[in-house]
């Protein structure tokens, strides 16, 4: 996942203590009877590198804060479903916040060697993490999406199994490759496809939002192949013009609703779909709010495309995503949902801060 696309990531040996000559002089006078023994001071203790293990480094390789990105898949699917989110879209969320982590935990365990050398200060490099607990992690985490997934019901499982396969396969094989960014963009549109088929269980009508959202983060992960070196302004630039079009059409009003969001909108019938121009509103708002997020930042990448540029500009990647999901939401017409989406941003920027998570890259 995206770490599209997507969030960010030491501790060495201490050195055996040297203890000094003592220079030749006179004696210092013996100790009267009865009075302490003079103590002399011990040389600090050689230690082994430990694993650490603790919340702060899991924290780490998970990429916490960057967990907010992950509901509004769920929720603009089952928005594109026309279906109002229940308990089965609340298992889709939990299968999709499982499959993302696993594949932060792979992720890391796949690039550890690089990472060695790239990024030393990260929990499996830096020796807080053992390689082997992050690779049990992501298969546990795996199962349990998928279990989740099965109890939200066959369609959702049938999207989740291929999502999962795509994380790992691109974890493991894709990434440093030119699949590698579209393998990307396949699993954030198959978990927005997740939501639509445990909510409506079907995902025709929300293929158009998952394709949005997938053009998303495929610009995202063109931009962050070239994190830690820089160097290219070309990815940058196709990535601004990427977010151009995806704001004006999530901006522009759909042809038809889907079923639900018409039957609810019947004149005569009760149902949660807002007025058209409040529908409206939120839809071309969130959409600008989704173009100022993303495209300040490839601006500035393309400008200068040196890493702490390039990697701020996969940083504004991935945080755009909540406004565009919620953009989604608001043009498959659930004002709600779309309001719901959104609460996610303020809420991540919060959670950001907190002490525990001052250090935890996104990325």
């Amino acid at each position: 996942m995206n770490r599209a696309v997507p969030a960010a990531r030491d501790r060495s040996a201490r050195e055996p203590g040297a203890t000094r000559a003592q220079a030749p002089g006179p004696r210092a006078p013996a100790s009267a009877p009865g009075s302490p023994e003079p103590r002399t001071p011990r040389a600090p203790e050689s230690r082994a590198p430990r694993t650490d293990g603790g919340i702060g480094a899991w924290a780490e390789l998970l990429r916490l804060p960057a967990l907010f990105t992950v509901p509004g898949d769920a929720l603009a699917g089952a928005a594109a479903a026309g279906a109002r989110p229940g308990p089965r879209t609340l298992l889709a969320i939990a299968s999709s916040l499982c499959l993302y982590e696993a594949g932060m935990a792979l992720n890391d365990w796949a690039d550890r060697a690089e990472d060695a050398v790239e990024r030393p200060h990260r929990p499996l490099p830096s020796g807080r993490i053992r390689p082997a607990a992050a690779l049990t992690a992501a298969g546990a985490l795996t199962g349990a999406g998928l279990a989740l997934a099965a109890g939200a019901g066959r369609p959702a499982l049938a999207v989740a199994a291929p999502l999962a396969a795509t994380v790992w396969a691109y974890d493991l094989a894709l990434k440093h490759t030119p699949a590698g960014p579209a393998a990307m963009a396949a699993a954030r549109g198959l978990d927005l496809l997740l939501g639509a088929a445990a909510t409506g269980g079907g995902t025709r009508a929300a293929l158009p939002s998952a394709a949005l959202l997938g053009s998303h983060t495929l610009a995202v992960t063109a931009v962050s192949r070239r994190e830690t070196t820089g160097g290219s302004a070309l990815a940058p630039l196709a990535a601004l013009a990427t977010t151009g079009a995806l704001a004006a059409l999530a901006a522009r009003r759909p042809n038809r609703l889907p079923a639900g969001r018409r039957a609810a909108a019947a004149p005569g019938l009760s149902g949660s779909t807002p007025a058209p121009g409040v529908t409206d509103a939120l839809r071309t708002g969130l959409s600008a709010v989704y173009a100022a997020t993303a495209a300040r930042p490839y601006f500035h990448a393309a400008l200068n495309p040196s890493p702490p540029l390039t990697q701020r500009a996969v940083g504004g990647g991935i945080r755009a995503t909540i406004p565009l999901q919620a953009a989604l939401a608001a043009r498959s017409g659930a004002g709600a949902t779309s309001l719901l989406v959104a609460a996610l941003a303020p809420a991540g920027r919060w959670f950001a801060r907190r002490t525990a998570m001052r250090k935890v890259s996104i990325t």
